[in-house]
């Protein structure tokens, strides 16, 4: 063992003050995982950025070099510097101040441009300014998410300094106990899906990976909510939260936590926390307009911001005394993780995939195999019992179904989820209306498709490579193609009108645009409706796929309507965020290194069955036999 690395904390700083006193340190902070150092010599310390590299390395310790607030320059004179220093081609739109941080945020419609060549400009604007620059990007689509989030950020940044500052002290904290252990705890998503949430202890740490709502359960009906009343976690003791994706069956219950006195840190990459943020207020919006409200309100998805710490890929970061996250690509939605837990030093390694596809998209690359250890596997299952088309074949059948429509003078409606199909269905439509395989019909994209997107063009560095290439190289945005029109809501005149495509929100059917749509259309048998995502079990989505000729809404007003479905009903499976039967089990073969424990979670009981007697079958074929779990709720499992 690194004998640097299990330095305590005093000595940290004191070998900090040694290693790097010609910089004229005036002071060394704890903000959040990573320490600042305040220097009165920022220039001198730029010259000696590998010894910092190489004392980061050593003490296995973020660190960021931060001029002392004396020498910075004056906020005036640095936005000059700043606009003398940045081509004009980067189009500067906005500039905010954190003077509690020291940074500067430079927003740009270019800001590879603001980057420069290897961080040239950016090392340049700290040079002469003093000011540490955070970079972001101003989208092409107007996004009120993603801007709305920056400006509550910047708008309190004295509490966030404050609260970085607490978070720092827990994180370094020395370590107390002297028995090692790791046990986890299924407190939702296991033997079913929705309500994620799972709980892993160290007799110094408690960690929470996703905490989230289940879909399809009724209000406050037993399965709504994760198991959040156990005696082994009380808020108080919780040293982080870690959201994998954005989608609320794994992030929806984050403001309950606040709201009932979680007062720590929430670990997520930067898109998850702005569409985190989206989903959760419109969830809000929803159950206030249905009359069932939610057991939190905006004050506490406002509070989860704050206390939100964003990672890139690849970030190693300390979440506490005794664990290191890092985040890899699960490919299933924008910015969605898998959570890599370095336990002790070395004791034990956690790999939680979260819901992630192990196969290209034309979204997303497909997830990550290679980890630096793995002890411990925690998958998802959900097609554990399916296997799905190929992509090509799906598309292909999407391709037959919308022209069939099409051309008997019917519409198509596709509910899709907001985040991940949306995207995923608007590129290939785009991209058969750009070759002329289907007719030049409008395209309608309403619900939340529309704001999701503009945070994806705010985020095109976390998309697949081409799509991804096509936005910042070729300038061809296929977002924003002409074919699509974006509209607010349900239009009753769009619903009846003239053949078109809508793509509207909720992907099953259980709330948004996309109700009232198919309210409107279902009874016309020139109609389609094409499911292009999974449909938990209770929804309405469900009912309708698998062949339901009637069924009964509630309207706003609560009373009941019934609907009778005429129209044509598809479910196309191979465009799913989630991995397939095949996938997963290519996934447990691929993964490197290989997990002596591997404990399935979300999926219904017969996928969970299914797939774990499928690695029973093929040990040959993986090349190794894990030991395989498949707990229940409230199960507790020690994995060393």
């Amino acid at each position: 063992m690194n004998r640097l690395a299990s330095l305590n904390r005093m000595s940290i700083v004191s070998l900090i003050y040694s290693e790097l006193k010609d910089l004229g340190i005036s002071r060394i902070e704890y903000e959040g995982p990573t320490i600042a150092v305040y220097v009165k010599k920022p220039t001198m310390a730029m010259e000696k950025s590998e010894v910092v590299k190489k004392l980061a390395k050593d003490i296995k310790k973020r660190i960021v070099i931060k001029a002392d607030p004396s020498i910075r320059k004056d906020k005036k004179e640095t936005i000059e510097i700043i606009k003398n220093i940045v081509p004009q081609e980067a189009q500067i739109v906005d500039i905010k101040f954190d003077d509690d941080l020291g940074e500067v945020l430079i927003k740009a419609k270019k800001p590879g441009l603001v980057i420069g060549k290897g961080g040239s400009l950016q090392q340049r604007i700290f040079a002469e300014t003093f000011w540490k620059a955070e970079i972001v990007r101003e989208p092409p689509i107007k996004s009120r998410t993603y801007d709305s989030v920056l400006e509550h950020i910047y708008n309190e940044t004295e509490y966030r300094a404050k609260i970085l500052k607490v978070f720092g002290e827990r994180i370094h904290r020395e370590t107390v106990f002297q028995d090692k252990y790791v046990r986890i705890t299924a407190l939702g998503g296991f033997q079913e899906v929705g309500r994620s949430a799972v709980l892993v202890e160290t007799p110094e740490s408690k960690v929470l990976l996703d905490v989230g709502l289940n879909p399809s359960a009724n209000l406050f009906g037993e399965r709504l909510f994760p198991k959040l009343d156990i005696d082994q976690l009380k808020l108080e003791e919780l040293d982080a939260v870690v959201i994998t994706h954005a989608h609320l069956d794994h992030c929806g219950m984050v403001p309950f936590l606040f709201k009932y006195g979680y007062e720590g840190p929430v670990y997520t990459t930067a898109p998850t926390r702005d569409i985190m943020a989206l989903m959760q207020l419109d969830s809000l919006d929803v159950a206030e307009k249905e009359g069932k409200p939610l057991p939190y309100s905006a004050k506490e998805v406002r509070k989860e911001l704050l206390h939100t710490i964003t990672l890139d890929y690849g970030e190693v970061t300390d979440i506490s005394p005794d664990i290191r996250l890092t985040f890899y690509n699960a490919g299933h939605i924008l910015g969605s993780a898998m959570a890599h837990l370095h336990i002790g030093d070395g004791k034990h390694n956690i790999v939680y995939t979260g819901d992630f596809k192990y196969a290209k998209t034309r979204l997303l690359d497909k997830a990550n195999v290679e980890f630096p250890r793995v002890d411990t596997l925690i998958m998802e299952t959900t097609y554990g019992a399916q296997e799905q088309k190929s992509r090509d074949e799906s598309e292909l059948e999407l391709l037959e179904i919308i022209n069939k429509t099409l051309n008997r003078g019917g519409k198509v409606l596709i509910p899709v989820l907001a985040v991940g199909r949306g995207q995923e269905v608007m590129l290939i439509i785009n991209d058969m209306m750009k070759k002329k395989l289907i007719p030049e019909v409008p395209i309608y994209v309403t619900g939340l498709v529309d704001e999701v997107t503009a945070i994806h063009n705010a985020y095109p560095e976390w998309l697949g490579r081409e799509v991804r290439e096509e936005i910042l190289y070729k300038d061809e945005n296929p977002f924003t193609s002409e074919f699509f029109k974006r509209i607010e809501g349900y239009k009753e005149d769009i619903a009846k009108g003239e053949p078109s495509i809508i793509l509207a929100t909720s992907g099953m059917l259980n709330g948004g645009p996309a109700v009232e749509f198919f309210k409107t259309m279902a009874p016309d048998p020139k109609n389609a409706i094409i499911f292009v995502s999974y449909q938990a079990e209770g929804t309405l989505g469900r009912k309708v796929r698998d062949g339901a000729k009637e069924v009964q809404i509630l309207d706003r007003d609560g009373r009941v309507e019934s609907i009778q479905i005429n129209m044509e009903v598809k479910a196309v499976e191979g465009f799913s965020g989630h991995s397939d039967r095949r996938q997963l089990l290519n996934f447990l073969k691929n993964i490197e290194p290989k997990p002596k424990n591997v404990i399935l979670n979300h999926g219904e009981v017969n996928a969970i069955r299914s797939f774990a007697s499928l690695i029973a079958r093929e040990e040959g074929r993986l090349g190794y036999k894990p030991n395989v779990y498949t707990p229940n709720i409230l199960d507790s499992l020690r994995v060393a």
